[in-house]
């Protein structure tokens, strides 16, 4: 049975969000390194010449089309009970809610203790941005940025198209992230090939980074996401990710952006949010939000998942 019921999947959605809660991201190898070695494969055969974006399109669609077209009749062709476990796997596959906490609150826990030199290296694990010479303050922005960004991301881009399309639709909104991530640079080797990834996720990302805001915005300060949304969000390169990092900024009354060196250039971005400079207690609030917001986001299917049982009934 691949269409269930707006009930269905609300509690499906709660139980993948539970399952991922007790065990993360699988300890043994995580399926996503298959296919990125599968995508680094494909880009080294494919990025070459004039037509290097019309070869991105094509890789994009190579890469993502077949495991999201089995998901989608293996739902579809199994009893009701296989389908619902199905689904649940594949939006544990597509979250990465643990995973984010503990990659990230083991940066401010040494960053509380001192230990510039291992936060730097539990850092630049999380960030494409060289970290090597970074203080307190440039790490501590660095961690809220991911936790704030990477919320939309690794938890409610996920949660987003599960609701949408069930497991098929979180595990979409996950491998076209996973690209976007490996290929949505704008580098000379990129910047043609990688258009594709780019302009997809943002596509995919353009509704969900938007409730994502709001919610970061419900969740702590709210008069000041919103100030900083409305004003600042247009500024940032990332159409989906300058609402998301405006709103938590704004939020956690926390100044991010600013300089940072992205392959070995150095790049001034403009500055989110309002208030204090990011500090390690900013990076434990942020990790907090995004729980919060998490949690609202469940109760929000719930609540709708009964109003539709009624009004059905």
């Amino acid at each position: 049975m691949l269409l269930l019921s707006a009930y269905a999947m609300a509690l499906l959605a709660v139980l993948g969000v539970i399952v991922d809660r007790i065990f993360g991201e699988p300890r043994a190898r995580h399926p996503l390194v298959g296919f990125g070695k599968l995508a680094t494969q494909l880009e080294a055969r494919m990025n070459t010449g004039r037509r290097a974006r019309p070869a991105g399109i094509v890789a994009w669609f190579v890469l993502i089309a077949p495991p999201v077209g089995i998901a989608w009749l293996l739902v579809g062709a199994l009893p009701f009970a296989y389908a619902c476990l199905v689904h649940v796997l594949l939006l544990w596959f597509a979250l990465g809610a643990k995973s984010l906490r503990e990659h990230i609150a083991p940066i401010a826990r040494a960053l509380s203790f001192g230990d510039i030199d291992h936060a730097r290296t539990l850092t630049a694990r999380i960030v494409s941005r060289d970290t090597s010479q970074a203080d307190e303050n440039a790490l501590s922005r660095a961690a809220v940025e991911s936790a704030l960004e990477n919320g939309n991301d690794a938890i409610f881009g996920a949660i987003f198209w599960f609701a949408v399309a069930g497991g098929p639709g979180a595990l979409m909104f996950r491998l076209a992230n996973t690209l976007d991530a490996m290929w949505g640079y704008r580098t000379p080797r990129y910047l043609r090939f990688g258009w594709a990834a780019a302009r997809f996720d943002d596509v995919l990302n353009f509704i969900p980074a938007r409730l994502t805001a709001a919610s970061y915005a419900l969740a702590g300060d709210t008069h000041m996401a919103w100030h900083c949304w409305r004003t600042q969000a247009r500024s940032w390169d990332s159409p989906n990710a300058g609402p998301v990092m405006a709103s938590g900024a704004g939020s956690l009354n926390v100044l991010i952006g600013g300089a940072a060196i992205y392959h070995g250039v150095l790049e001034t971005r403009p500055t989110l949010g309002a208030g204090h400079t990011a500090n390690p207690k900013h990076v434990v609030a942020a990790l907090k939000l995004v729980e919060r917001a998490m949690l609202m986001w469940l109760v929000a299917l719930l609540v709708f998942a009964a109003i539709s049982v009624t009004t059905s009934g």
